[in-house]
């Protein structure tokens, strides 16, 4: 369809839209008649060389004739050209079905000039085209930090520029045809029979009102004693029947808490805790308590809600923390510890299959006579026995993949190798034991891990120390265990030493929000743990998501959702639904939404979930100019306002105010079980809104979403 055509079905829109889509149209055609010069001058070349001599000389011409604004950027390509041709390169020209992605007009004085933002530079000046690579082009970056109508001033390598952003859009191009323009205040997209229409602006942004709904430090997380909040509330007259029940269970009886995202299960332990403390303190005293859980972020936000009582950060630990604090003790040596074993091998060492197998192999072990030196070799010969792998990974049925077995010998090979500090240790010259960036020569290497101890070892470690010896008594008068689903059986055993049988216990879990492969089963798990009396509480409404969220998290677990859906205490807003041809595009649209809200909303808790840690760098490198963000891949948040950008392996048990899934794609969410109950989790961290942004192939666990759920 050609320019004339596409303006000729934009009759509903206004006059400014129609303007706006002019001008797009308008700057594409330019850019599609430039590519295909550029394409055609490059196959009348004989070779690679003859096409990048072609266009240096070209651009020299273009030096000699160009204006002093424009000399910068013709320069910089001329320099690009040079390296591609040293290294025998060629210059890519952009996809002519989606060669940017954005437009960026700004004001300089009395000139206006138009900058597009792709995934590689294009110039050509005499068709007033400028194509800049996003990711690196220091003009780009006008476009991340600054809105329609702003005023800036940014340093480029060769000056300063100053002046006005006339325009900012994000494009939307598919299979070389214009399909969706979003700026400040224009909004249009064109739909499938080709005709241009409105875009609602509630489509296309966070919805308002959700500030302060999630939990904020106060009196066990529910935002008693909140500043700005009108006196303290009674919290245990806040509970619903079922919590109540829960709460009230008899401390002698371990309490299993079940329940989906948002029902209020760590609120419930919480509280079990606090009214037993109060209860009986000298027979459960709070300094020998103990909470549990796997993740820093949720630990730091069970802290927080303790912190009333009086409790202090020896009661709760995550897991890693509290493996390696015991292993210190009982073992009284220090660690060489490593914390990023391969996930396969993280999945055998963790998996109900393997402590089956180390109770089996070592029925008999006097784990009070064995040394540390013993277990360790102990175990460091199991996990180089192929026999003893290969019939743990055929006892998982399917559950663990072969290829766990080569990964778990690889790996426990390279940790008994040499410590390469011993092989450095000639060398007298500290300067000459580092790399250029002052870091140790073998950090980073197979070699860093030599001599070390995985994390997941520690706990397989002390099963067998204590197993059949003990620990000398019970060390925690009460155990709380939160998001209990990704406890191994080995830790399960340990802890049920250390609290005894006169300890008080409780489980908070729910197996749809699984992210790790030790789970194997409720009956199981309190089995290994405890074997006193279990009451089981399940809390079957959500207080946390509304409606909306609920039926898409619920659509997400596919076949894995419990057969009775869960009820809602509130309607709440649609869930916000937007996809786009890239990635890049996504992107684009996340910053904007969030910068938008932020503005709006100052103190709204915003969480940007990616699938990963490196997806959430990618966000953040985009999202960094903004004051109010905040990177967070270690659990370090701060449960202030503004926004943590994160992944989904740091906000199990925690919730926000608003939620953005940016990254809902087909690699980062494939259709397996593992990444329905990832995605469950990140989606069921909002309390106000969610916003699902895809680009590229959306995720397949998506499709056929309820219509209620979503908006689009």
């Amino acid at each position: 369809m050609n320019v004339t055509q596409q303006q000729d079905t934009a009759s509903a829109l206004s006059p400014k839209e129609r303007t706006v889509l002019a001008e797009e149209l308008r700057l594409l055609m330019n850019v599609h008649d430039a590519i295909a010069k550029a394409r055609g001058d490059a196959l009348a070349a004989r070779d690679t060389e003859d096409r990048s001599l072609t266009g240096l000389k070209e651009l020299r011409e273009q030096a000699g004739e160009t204006s002093a604004d424009d000399l910068p950027t013709v320069l910089l390509d001329m320099s690009v050209r040079h390296r591609l041709l040293e290294r025998g390169g060629r210059h890519d020209l952009p996809d002519p079905a989606s060669p940017y992605l954005a437009h960026l007009r700004l004001r300089e004085g009395n000139v206006e000039r138009d900058y597009l933002l792709g995934s590689l530079t294009f110039i050509e000046t005499r068709a007033n085209v400028r194509v800049v690579d996003w990711r690196v082009a220091p003009i780009a970056q006008v476009f991340y930090r600054h809105r329609e109508g702003d005023a800036f001033e940014h340093e480029l390598p060769e000056r300063v520029i100053e002046g006005q952003v006339v325009a900012r859009r994000i494009v939307v191009i598919e299979k070389g045809e214009l399909r969706r323009v979003v700026g400040s205040d224009v909004a249009i997209e064109c739909d499938a029979s080709g005709v241009w229409r409105s875009l609602s602006r509630g489509a296309l942004e966070l919805s308002g009102g959700g500030a302060q709904t999630s939990a904020r430090p106060g009196i066990l997380g529910v935002g008693a004693g909140l500043k700005d909040r009108v006196g303290p509330a009674d919290i245990t007259a806040l509970l619903d029947a079922e919590q109540y029940a829960a709460v009230s269970a008899p401390p002698e009886d371990a309490l299993l808490v079940l329940g989906s995202a948002g029902s209020g299960k760590t609120t419930v332990a919480l509280h079990r805790l606090a009214r037993i403390c109060a209860a009986q303190p000298h027979k459960y005293p709070l300094q020998h308590t103990k909470v549990v859980v796997p993740e820093e972020g949720l630990a730091r936000l069970s802290r927080r809600l303790l912190s009333p009582l009086g409790a202090g950060s020896a009661q709760v630990q995550t897991l890693d923390a509290w493996s390696a604090d015991l292993a210190q003790r009982i073992f009284e040596r220090e660690l060489k510890l490593y914390y990023d074993a391969p996930g396969l091998v993280v999945s055998f060492k963790r998996h109900p299959c393997t402590y089956r197998a180390f109770r089996a192999r070592f029925a008999n072990l006097d784990g009070e006579r064995t040394t540390w030196q013993r277990l360790r070799r102990l175990i460091a010969e199991q996990f180089s026995n192929r026999d003893f792998l290969t019939k743990i990974v055929s006892d998982a049925a399917g559950d663990l993949s072969g290829r766990c077995i080569d990964a778990v010998i690889q790996h426990t090979m390279r940790q008994l190798a040499d410590d390469p500090r011993r092989e450095l240790s000639f060398i007298t010259d500290a300067d000459r034991r580092e790399a250029l960036d002052g870091k140790p020569i073998y950090e980073g290497s197979p070699e860093e891990i030599a001599r070390t101890l995985d994390i997941e070892d520690l706990p397989v470690m002390l099963f067998l120390k204590i197993w059949r010896a003990g620990t000398g008594g019970r060390q925690y008068s009460q155990l709380v265990l939160d998001e209990a689903e990704d406890f191994s059986l080995f830790e399960l055993a340990v802890f049920g030493d250390l609290v005894g049988k006169k300890g008080s216990v409780t489980l908070a879990g729910d197996e749809a929000q699984q992210t790790a492969s030790s789970f194997a089963g409720w009956d199981t798990s309190l089995a290994t743990l405890s074997t006193r009396k279990v009451a089981t509480c399940k809390l079957t409404t959500s207080y946390r998501c509304p409606k909306p969220i609920a039926e898409l998290a619920r659509h997400v677990l596919g076949p894995m959702a419990p057969e009775t859906p869960l009820l809602t205490a509130r309607d709440g807003v649609p869930v916000g639904d937007t996809h786009y041809p890239t990635t890049e595009q996504a992107l684009l649209s996340c910053v904007d939404a969030v910068a938008d809200l932020v503005e709006r909303e100052p103190k709204a808790s915003i969480a940007v979930i990616a699938a990963d840690a490196e997806g959430a760098k990618r966000c953040y490198d985009l999202m960094q100019h903004i004051p109010a963000a905040r990177l967070v891949v270690n659990g370090d948040f701060s449960f202030e306002p503004g926004i943590d950008v994160t992944d989904v392996d740091n906000v199990k048990g925690l919730e926000f105010d608003y939620v953005v899934v940016p990254d809902a794609t087909g690699s980062a969410y494939p259709l397996t079980n593992d990444a329905r109950r990832r995605l469950h989790v990140a989606v069921t961290r909002a309390s106000h809104q969610l916003w699902v942004v895809s680009g590229g192939v959306r995720s397949p666990i998506l499709r056929d979403a309820p219509g209620g759920a979503l908006t689009r």
